[in-house]
């Protein structure tokens, strides 16, 4: 059996498909990949080990028709490609994670009786989801909610799997994570991460309470800001040497499962990739949502989080009021709140998604009864 994954675009959309194909190469499954020459998944799924497939896409900008137009061609050109490819490598099924490339990727699909499967990250659906899931096998959501306004067929099955998370988030050990970060057994360790781009708010908003956490004799932070924002922060935060010792400062971390594993408390944006993880690794967390994402889905992906128990939210434009402030010490402080948090996360079995994920997958593949054209 061999299934080919497509997205592209940004890392929320790659890592998930990263997670799957772990499973499905443990189950004996071959997986290809197909994404942008130029994206970061072009370089994330080489290194993963995967063979890389690149086609051309491209979005539009509503304003401008003729960036409409040139989308359209290389949707065509890109279709007609993947078809091509199609023929050569008779895929079983082919996997949809969002992103435009997807669109061509699963339409040569569809117009080949290959089965295509769906999967949206976030708690509202992107749109090159939303027009695959007309046509696809199955949709495989994150969220329930995410279904709503979707022109989903009644004939297509809907599973709730939640969003994969790869191996080595769920494998690395707080042991091991310690070591790297320098951070004794016995510490209580606060993670403050604002994605892989930073957050300036956040950034801002946690180091005004800096003098106060680090009242705190047995805590350290990890505080990365982003690559953008390391200098700015670094200067803001004027550590001592002293203060330095507890107060870790970077601008980037590739090497997050061990950070997730080490740490007791994070305070977070709600992305998709960030909350499988911390959903997976039970981390209780204070969520502070993008404000600007698209159709505000940070928000909505935070309040079914929080509703679960998991989390506390607040608004972004609020970090660094005296509810911030409360909300950020409770969660250091408060040892009975973070193992609700905790049990709470648990229950949402987050570490199952690439292997539920995985069975509709090949289930698809499996009952398919399709000729190559």
């Amino acid at each position: 059996m061999l299934v080919v994954l497509s997205g592209g675009g940004t890392a929320g959309h790659i890592n998930p498909a990263l997670a799957l194909a772990e499973v499905l190469e443990d189950r004996g499954v071959e997986v290809r990949f197909a994404g942008t020459p130029r994206g970061v998944e072009s370089r994330l799924v080489p290194e993963a080990g995967i063979a890389f497939q690149p086609f051309e896409a491209s979005g539009f900008n509503r304003k401008h028709p003729l960036s409409l137009v040139k989308a359209l061609k290389l949707i065509s050109h890109s279709t007609k490609e993947a078809k091509r490819w199609f023929a050569e490598i008779e895929p079983s099924a082919v996997v949809g994670f969002g992103g435009y490339v997807s669109i061509p990727v699963a339409r040569a699909a569809e117009q080949m009786g290959i089965p295509v499967v769906v999967h949206e990250q976030n708690s509202v659906m992107g749109l090159a989801n939303k027009e695959l899931s007309k046509k696809a096998r199955a949709v495989c959501l994150t969220y329930e909610c995410a279904k709503e306004g979707v022109a989903i067929p009644a004939a297509t099955q809907v599973h709730v799997t939640g969003n994969p998370v790869r191996k080595k988030v769920l494998l690395a050990t707080r042991e091991e994570g310690r070591r790297m970060l320098g951070i004794p057994d016995d510490a209580l360790m606060l993670l403050v991460f604002g994605g892989s781009l930073g957050a300036r708010q956040l950034n801002e908003g946690i180091a005004a309470l800096k003098s106060e956490l680090l009242s705190r004799e047995n805590l350290h932070v990890v505080h990365i800001t982003g690559p953008k924002e390391l200098e700015r922060t670094t200067a803001e935060l004027a550590l001592t040497e002293e203060e330095a010792k507890r107060w870790h400062v970077m601008g980037y971390q590739d090497r997050m499962g061990e950070t997730l594993a080490a740490t007791d408390a994070i305070v977070s944006r709600a992305g998709a990739t960030s909350l499988a993880e911390i959903s997976a690794r039970a981390i209780p967390a204070l969520l502070v949502p993008y404000p600007h994402a698209t159709a505000d889905h940070q928000t909505t992906n935070a309040r079914a989080y929080v509703a679960a128990g998991c989390a506390e939210m607040i608004p972004d434009a609020e970090v660094g009021s005296d509810k911030f402030a409360q909300l950020v010490f409770s969660l250091i402080d408060d040892e009975d709140l973070r193992a609700g948090m905790t049990a709470a996360a648990r229950e949402q079995k987050t570490a199952d998604a690439a292997s539920k994920l995985a069975d509709v997958v090949m289930g698809a593949a499996s009952s398919a009864n399709h000729g190559l054209q």
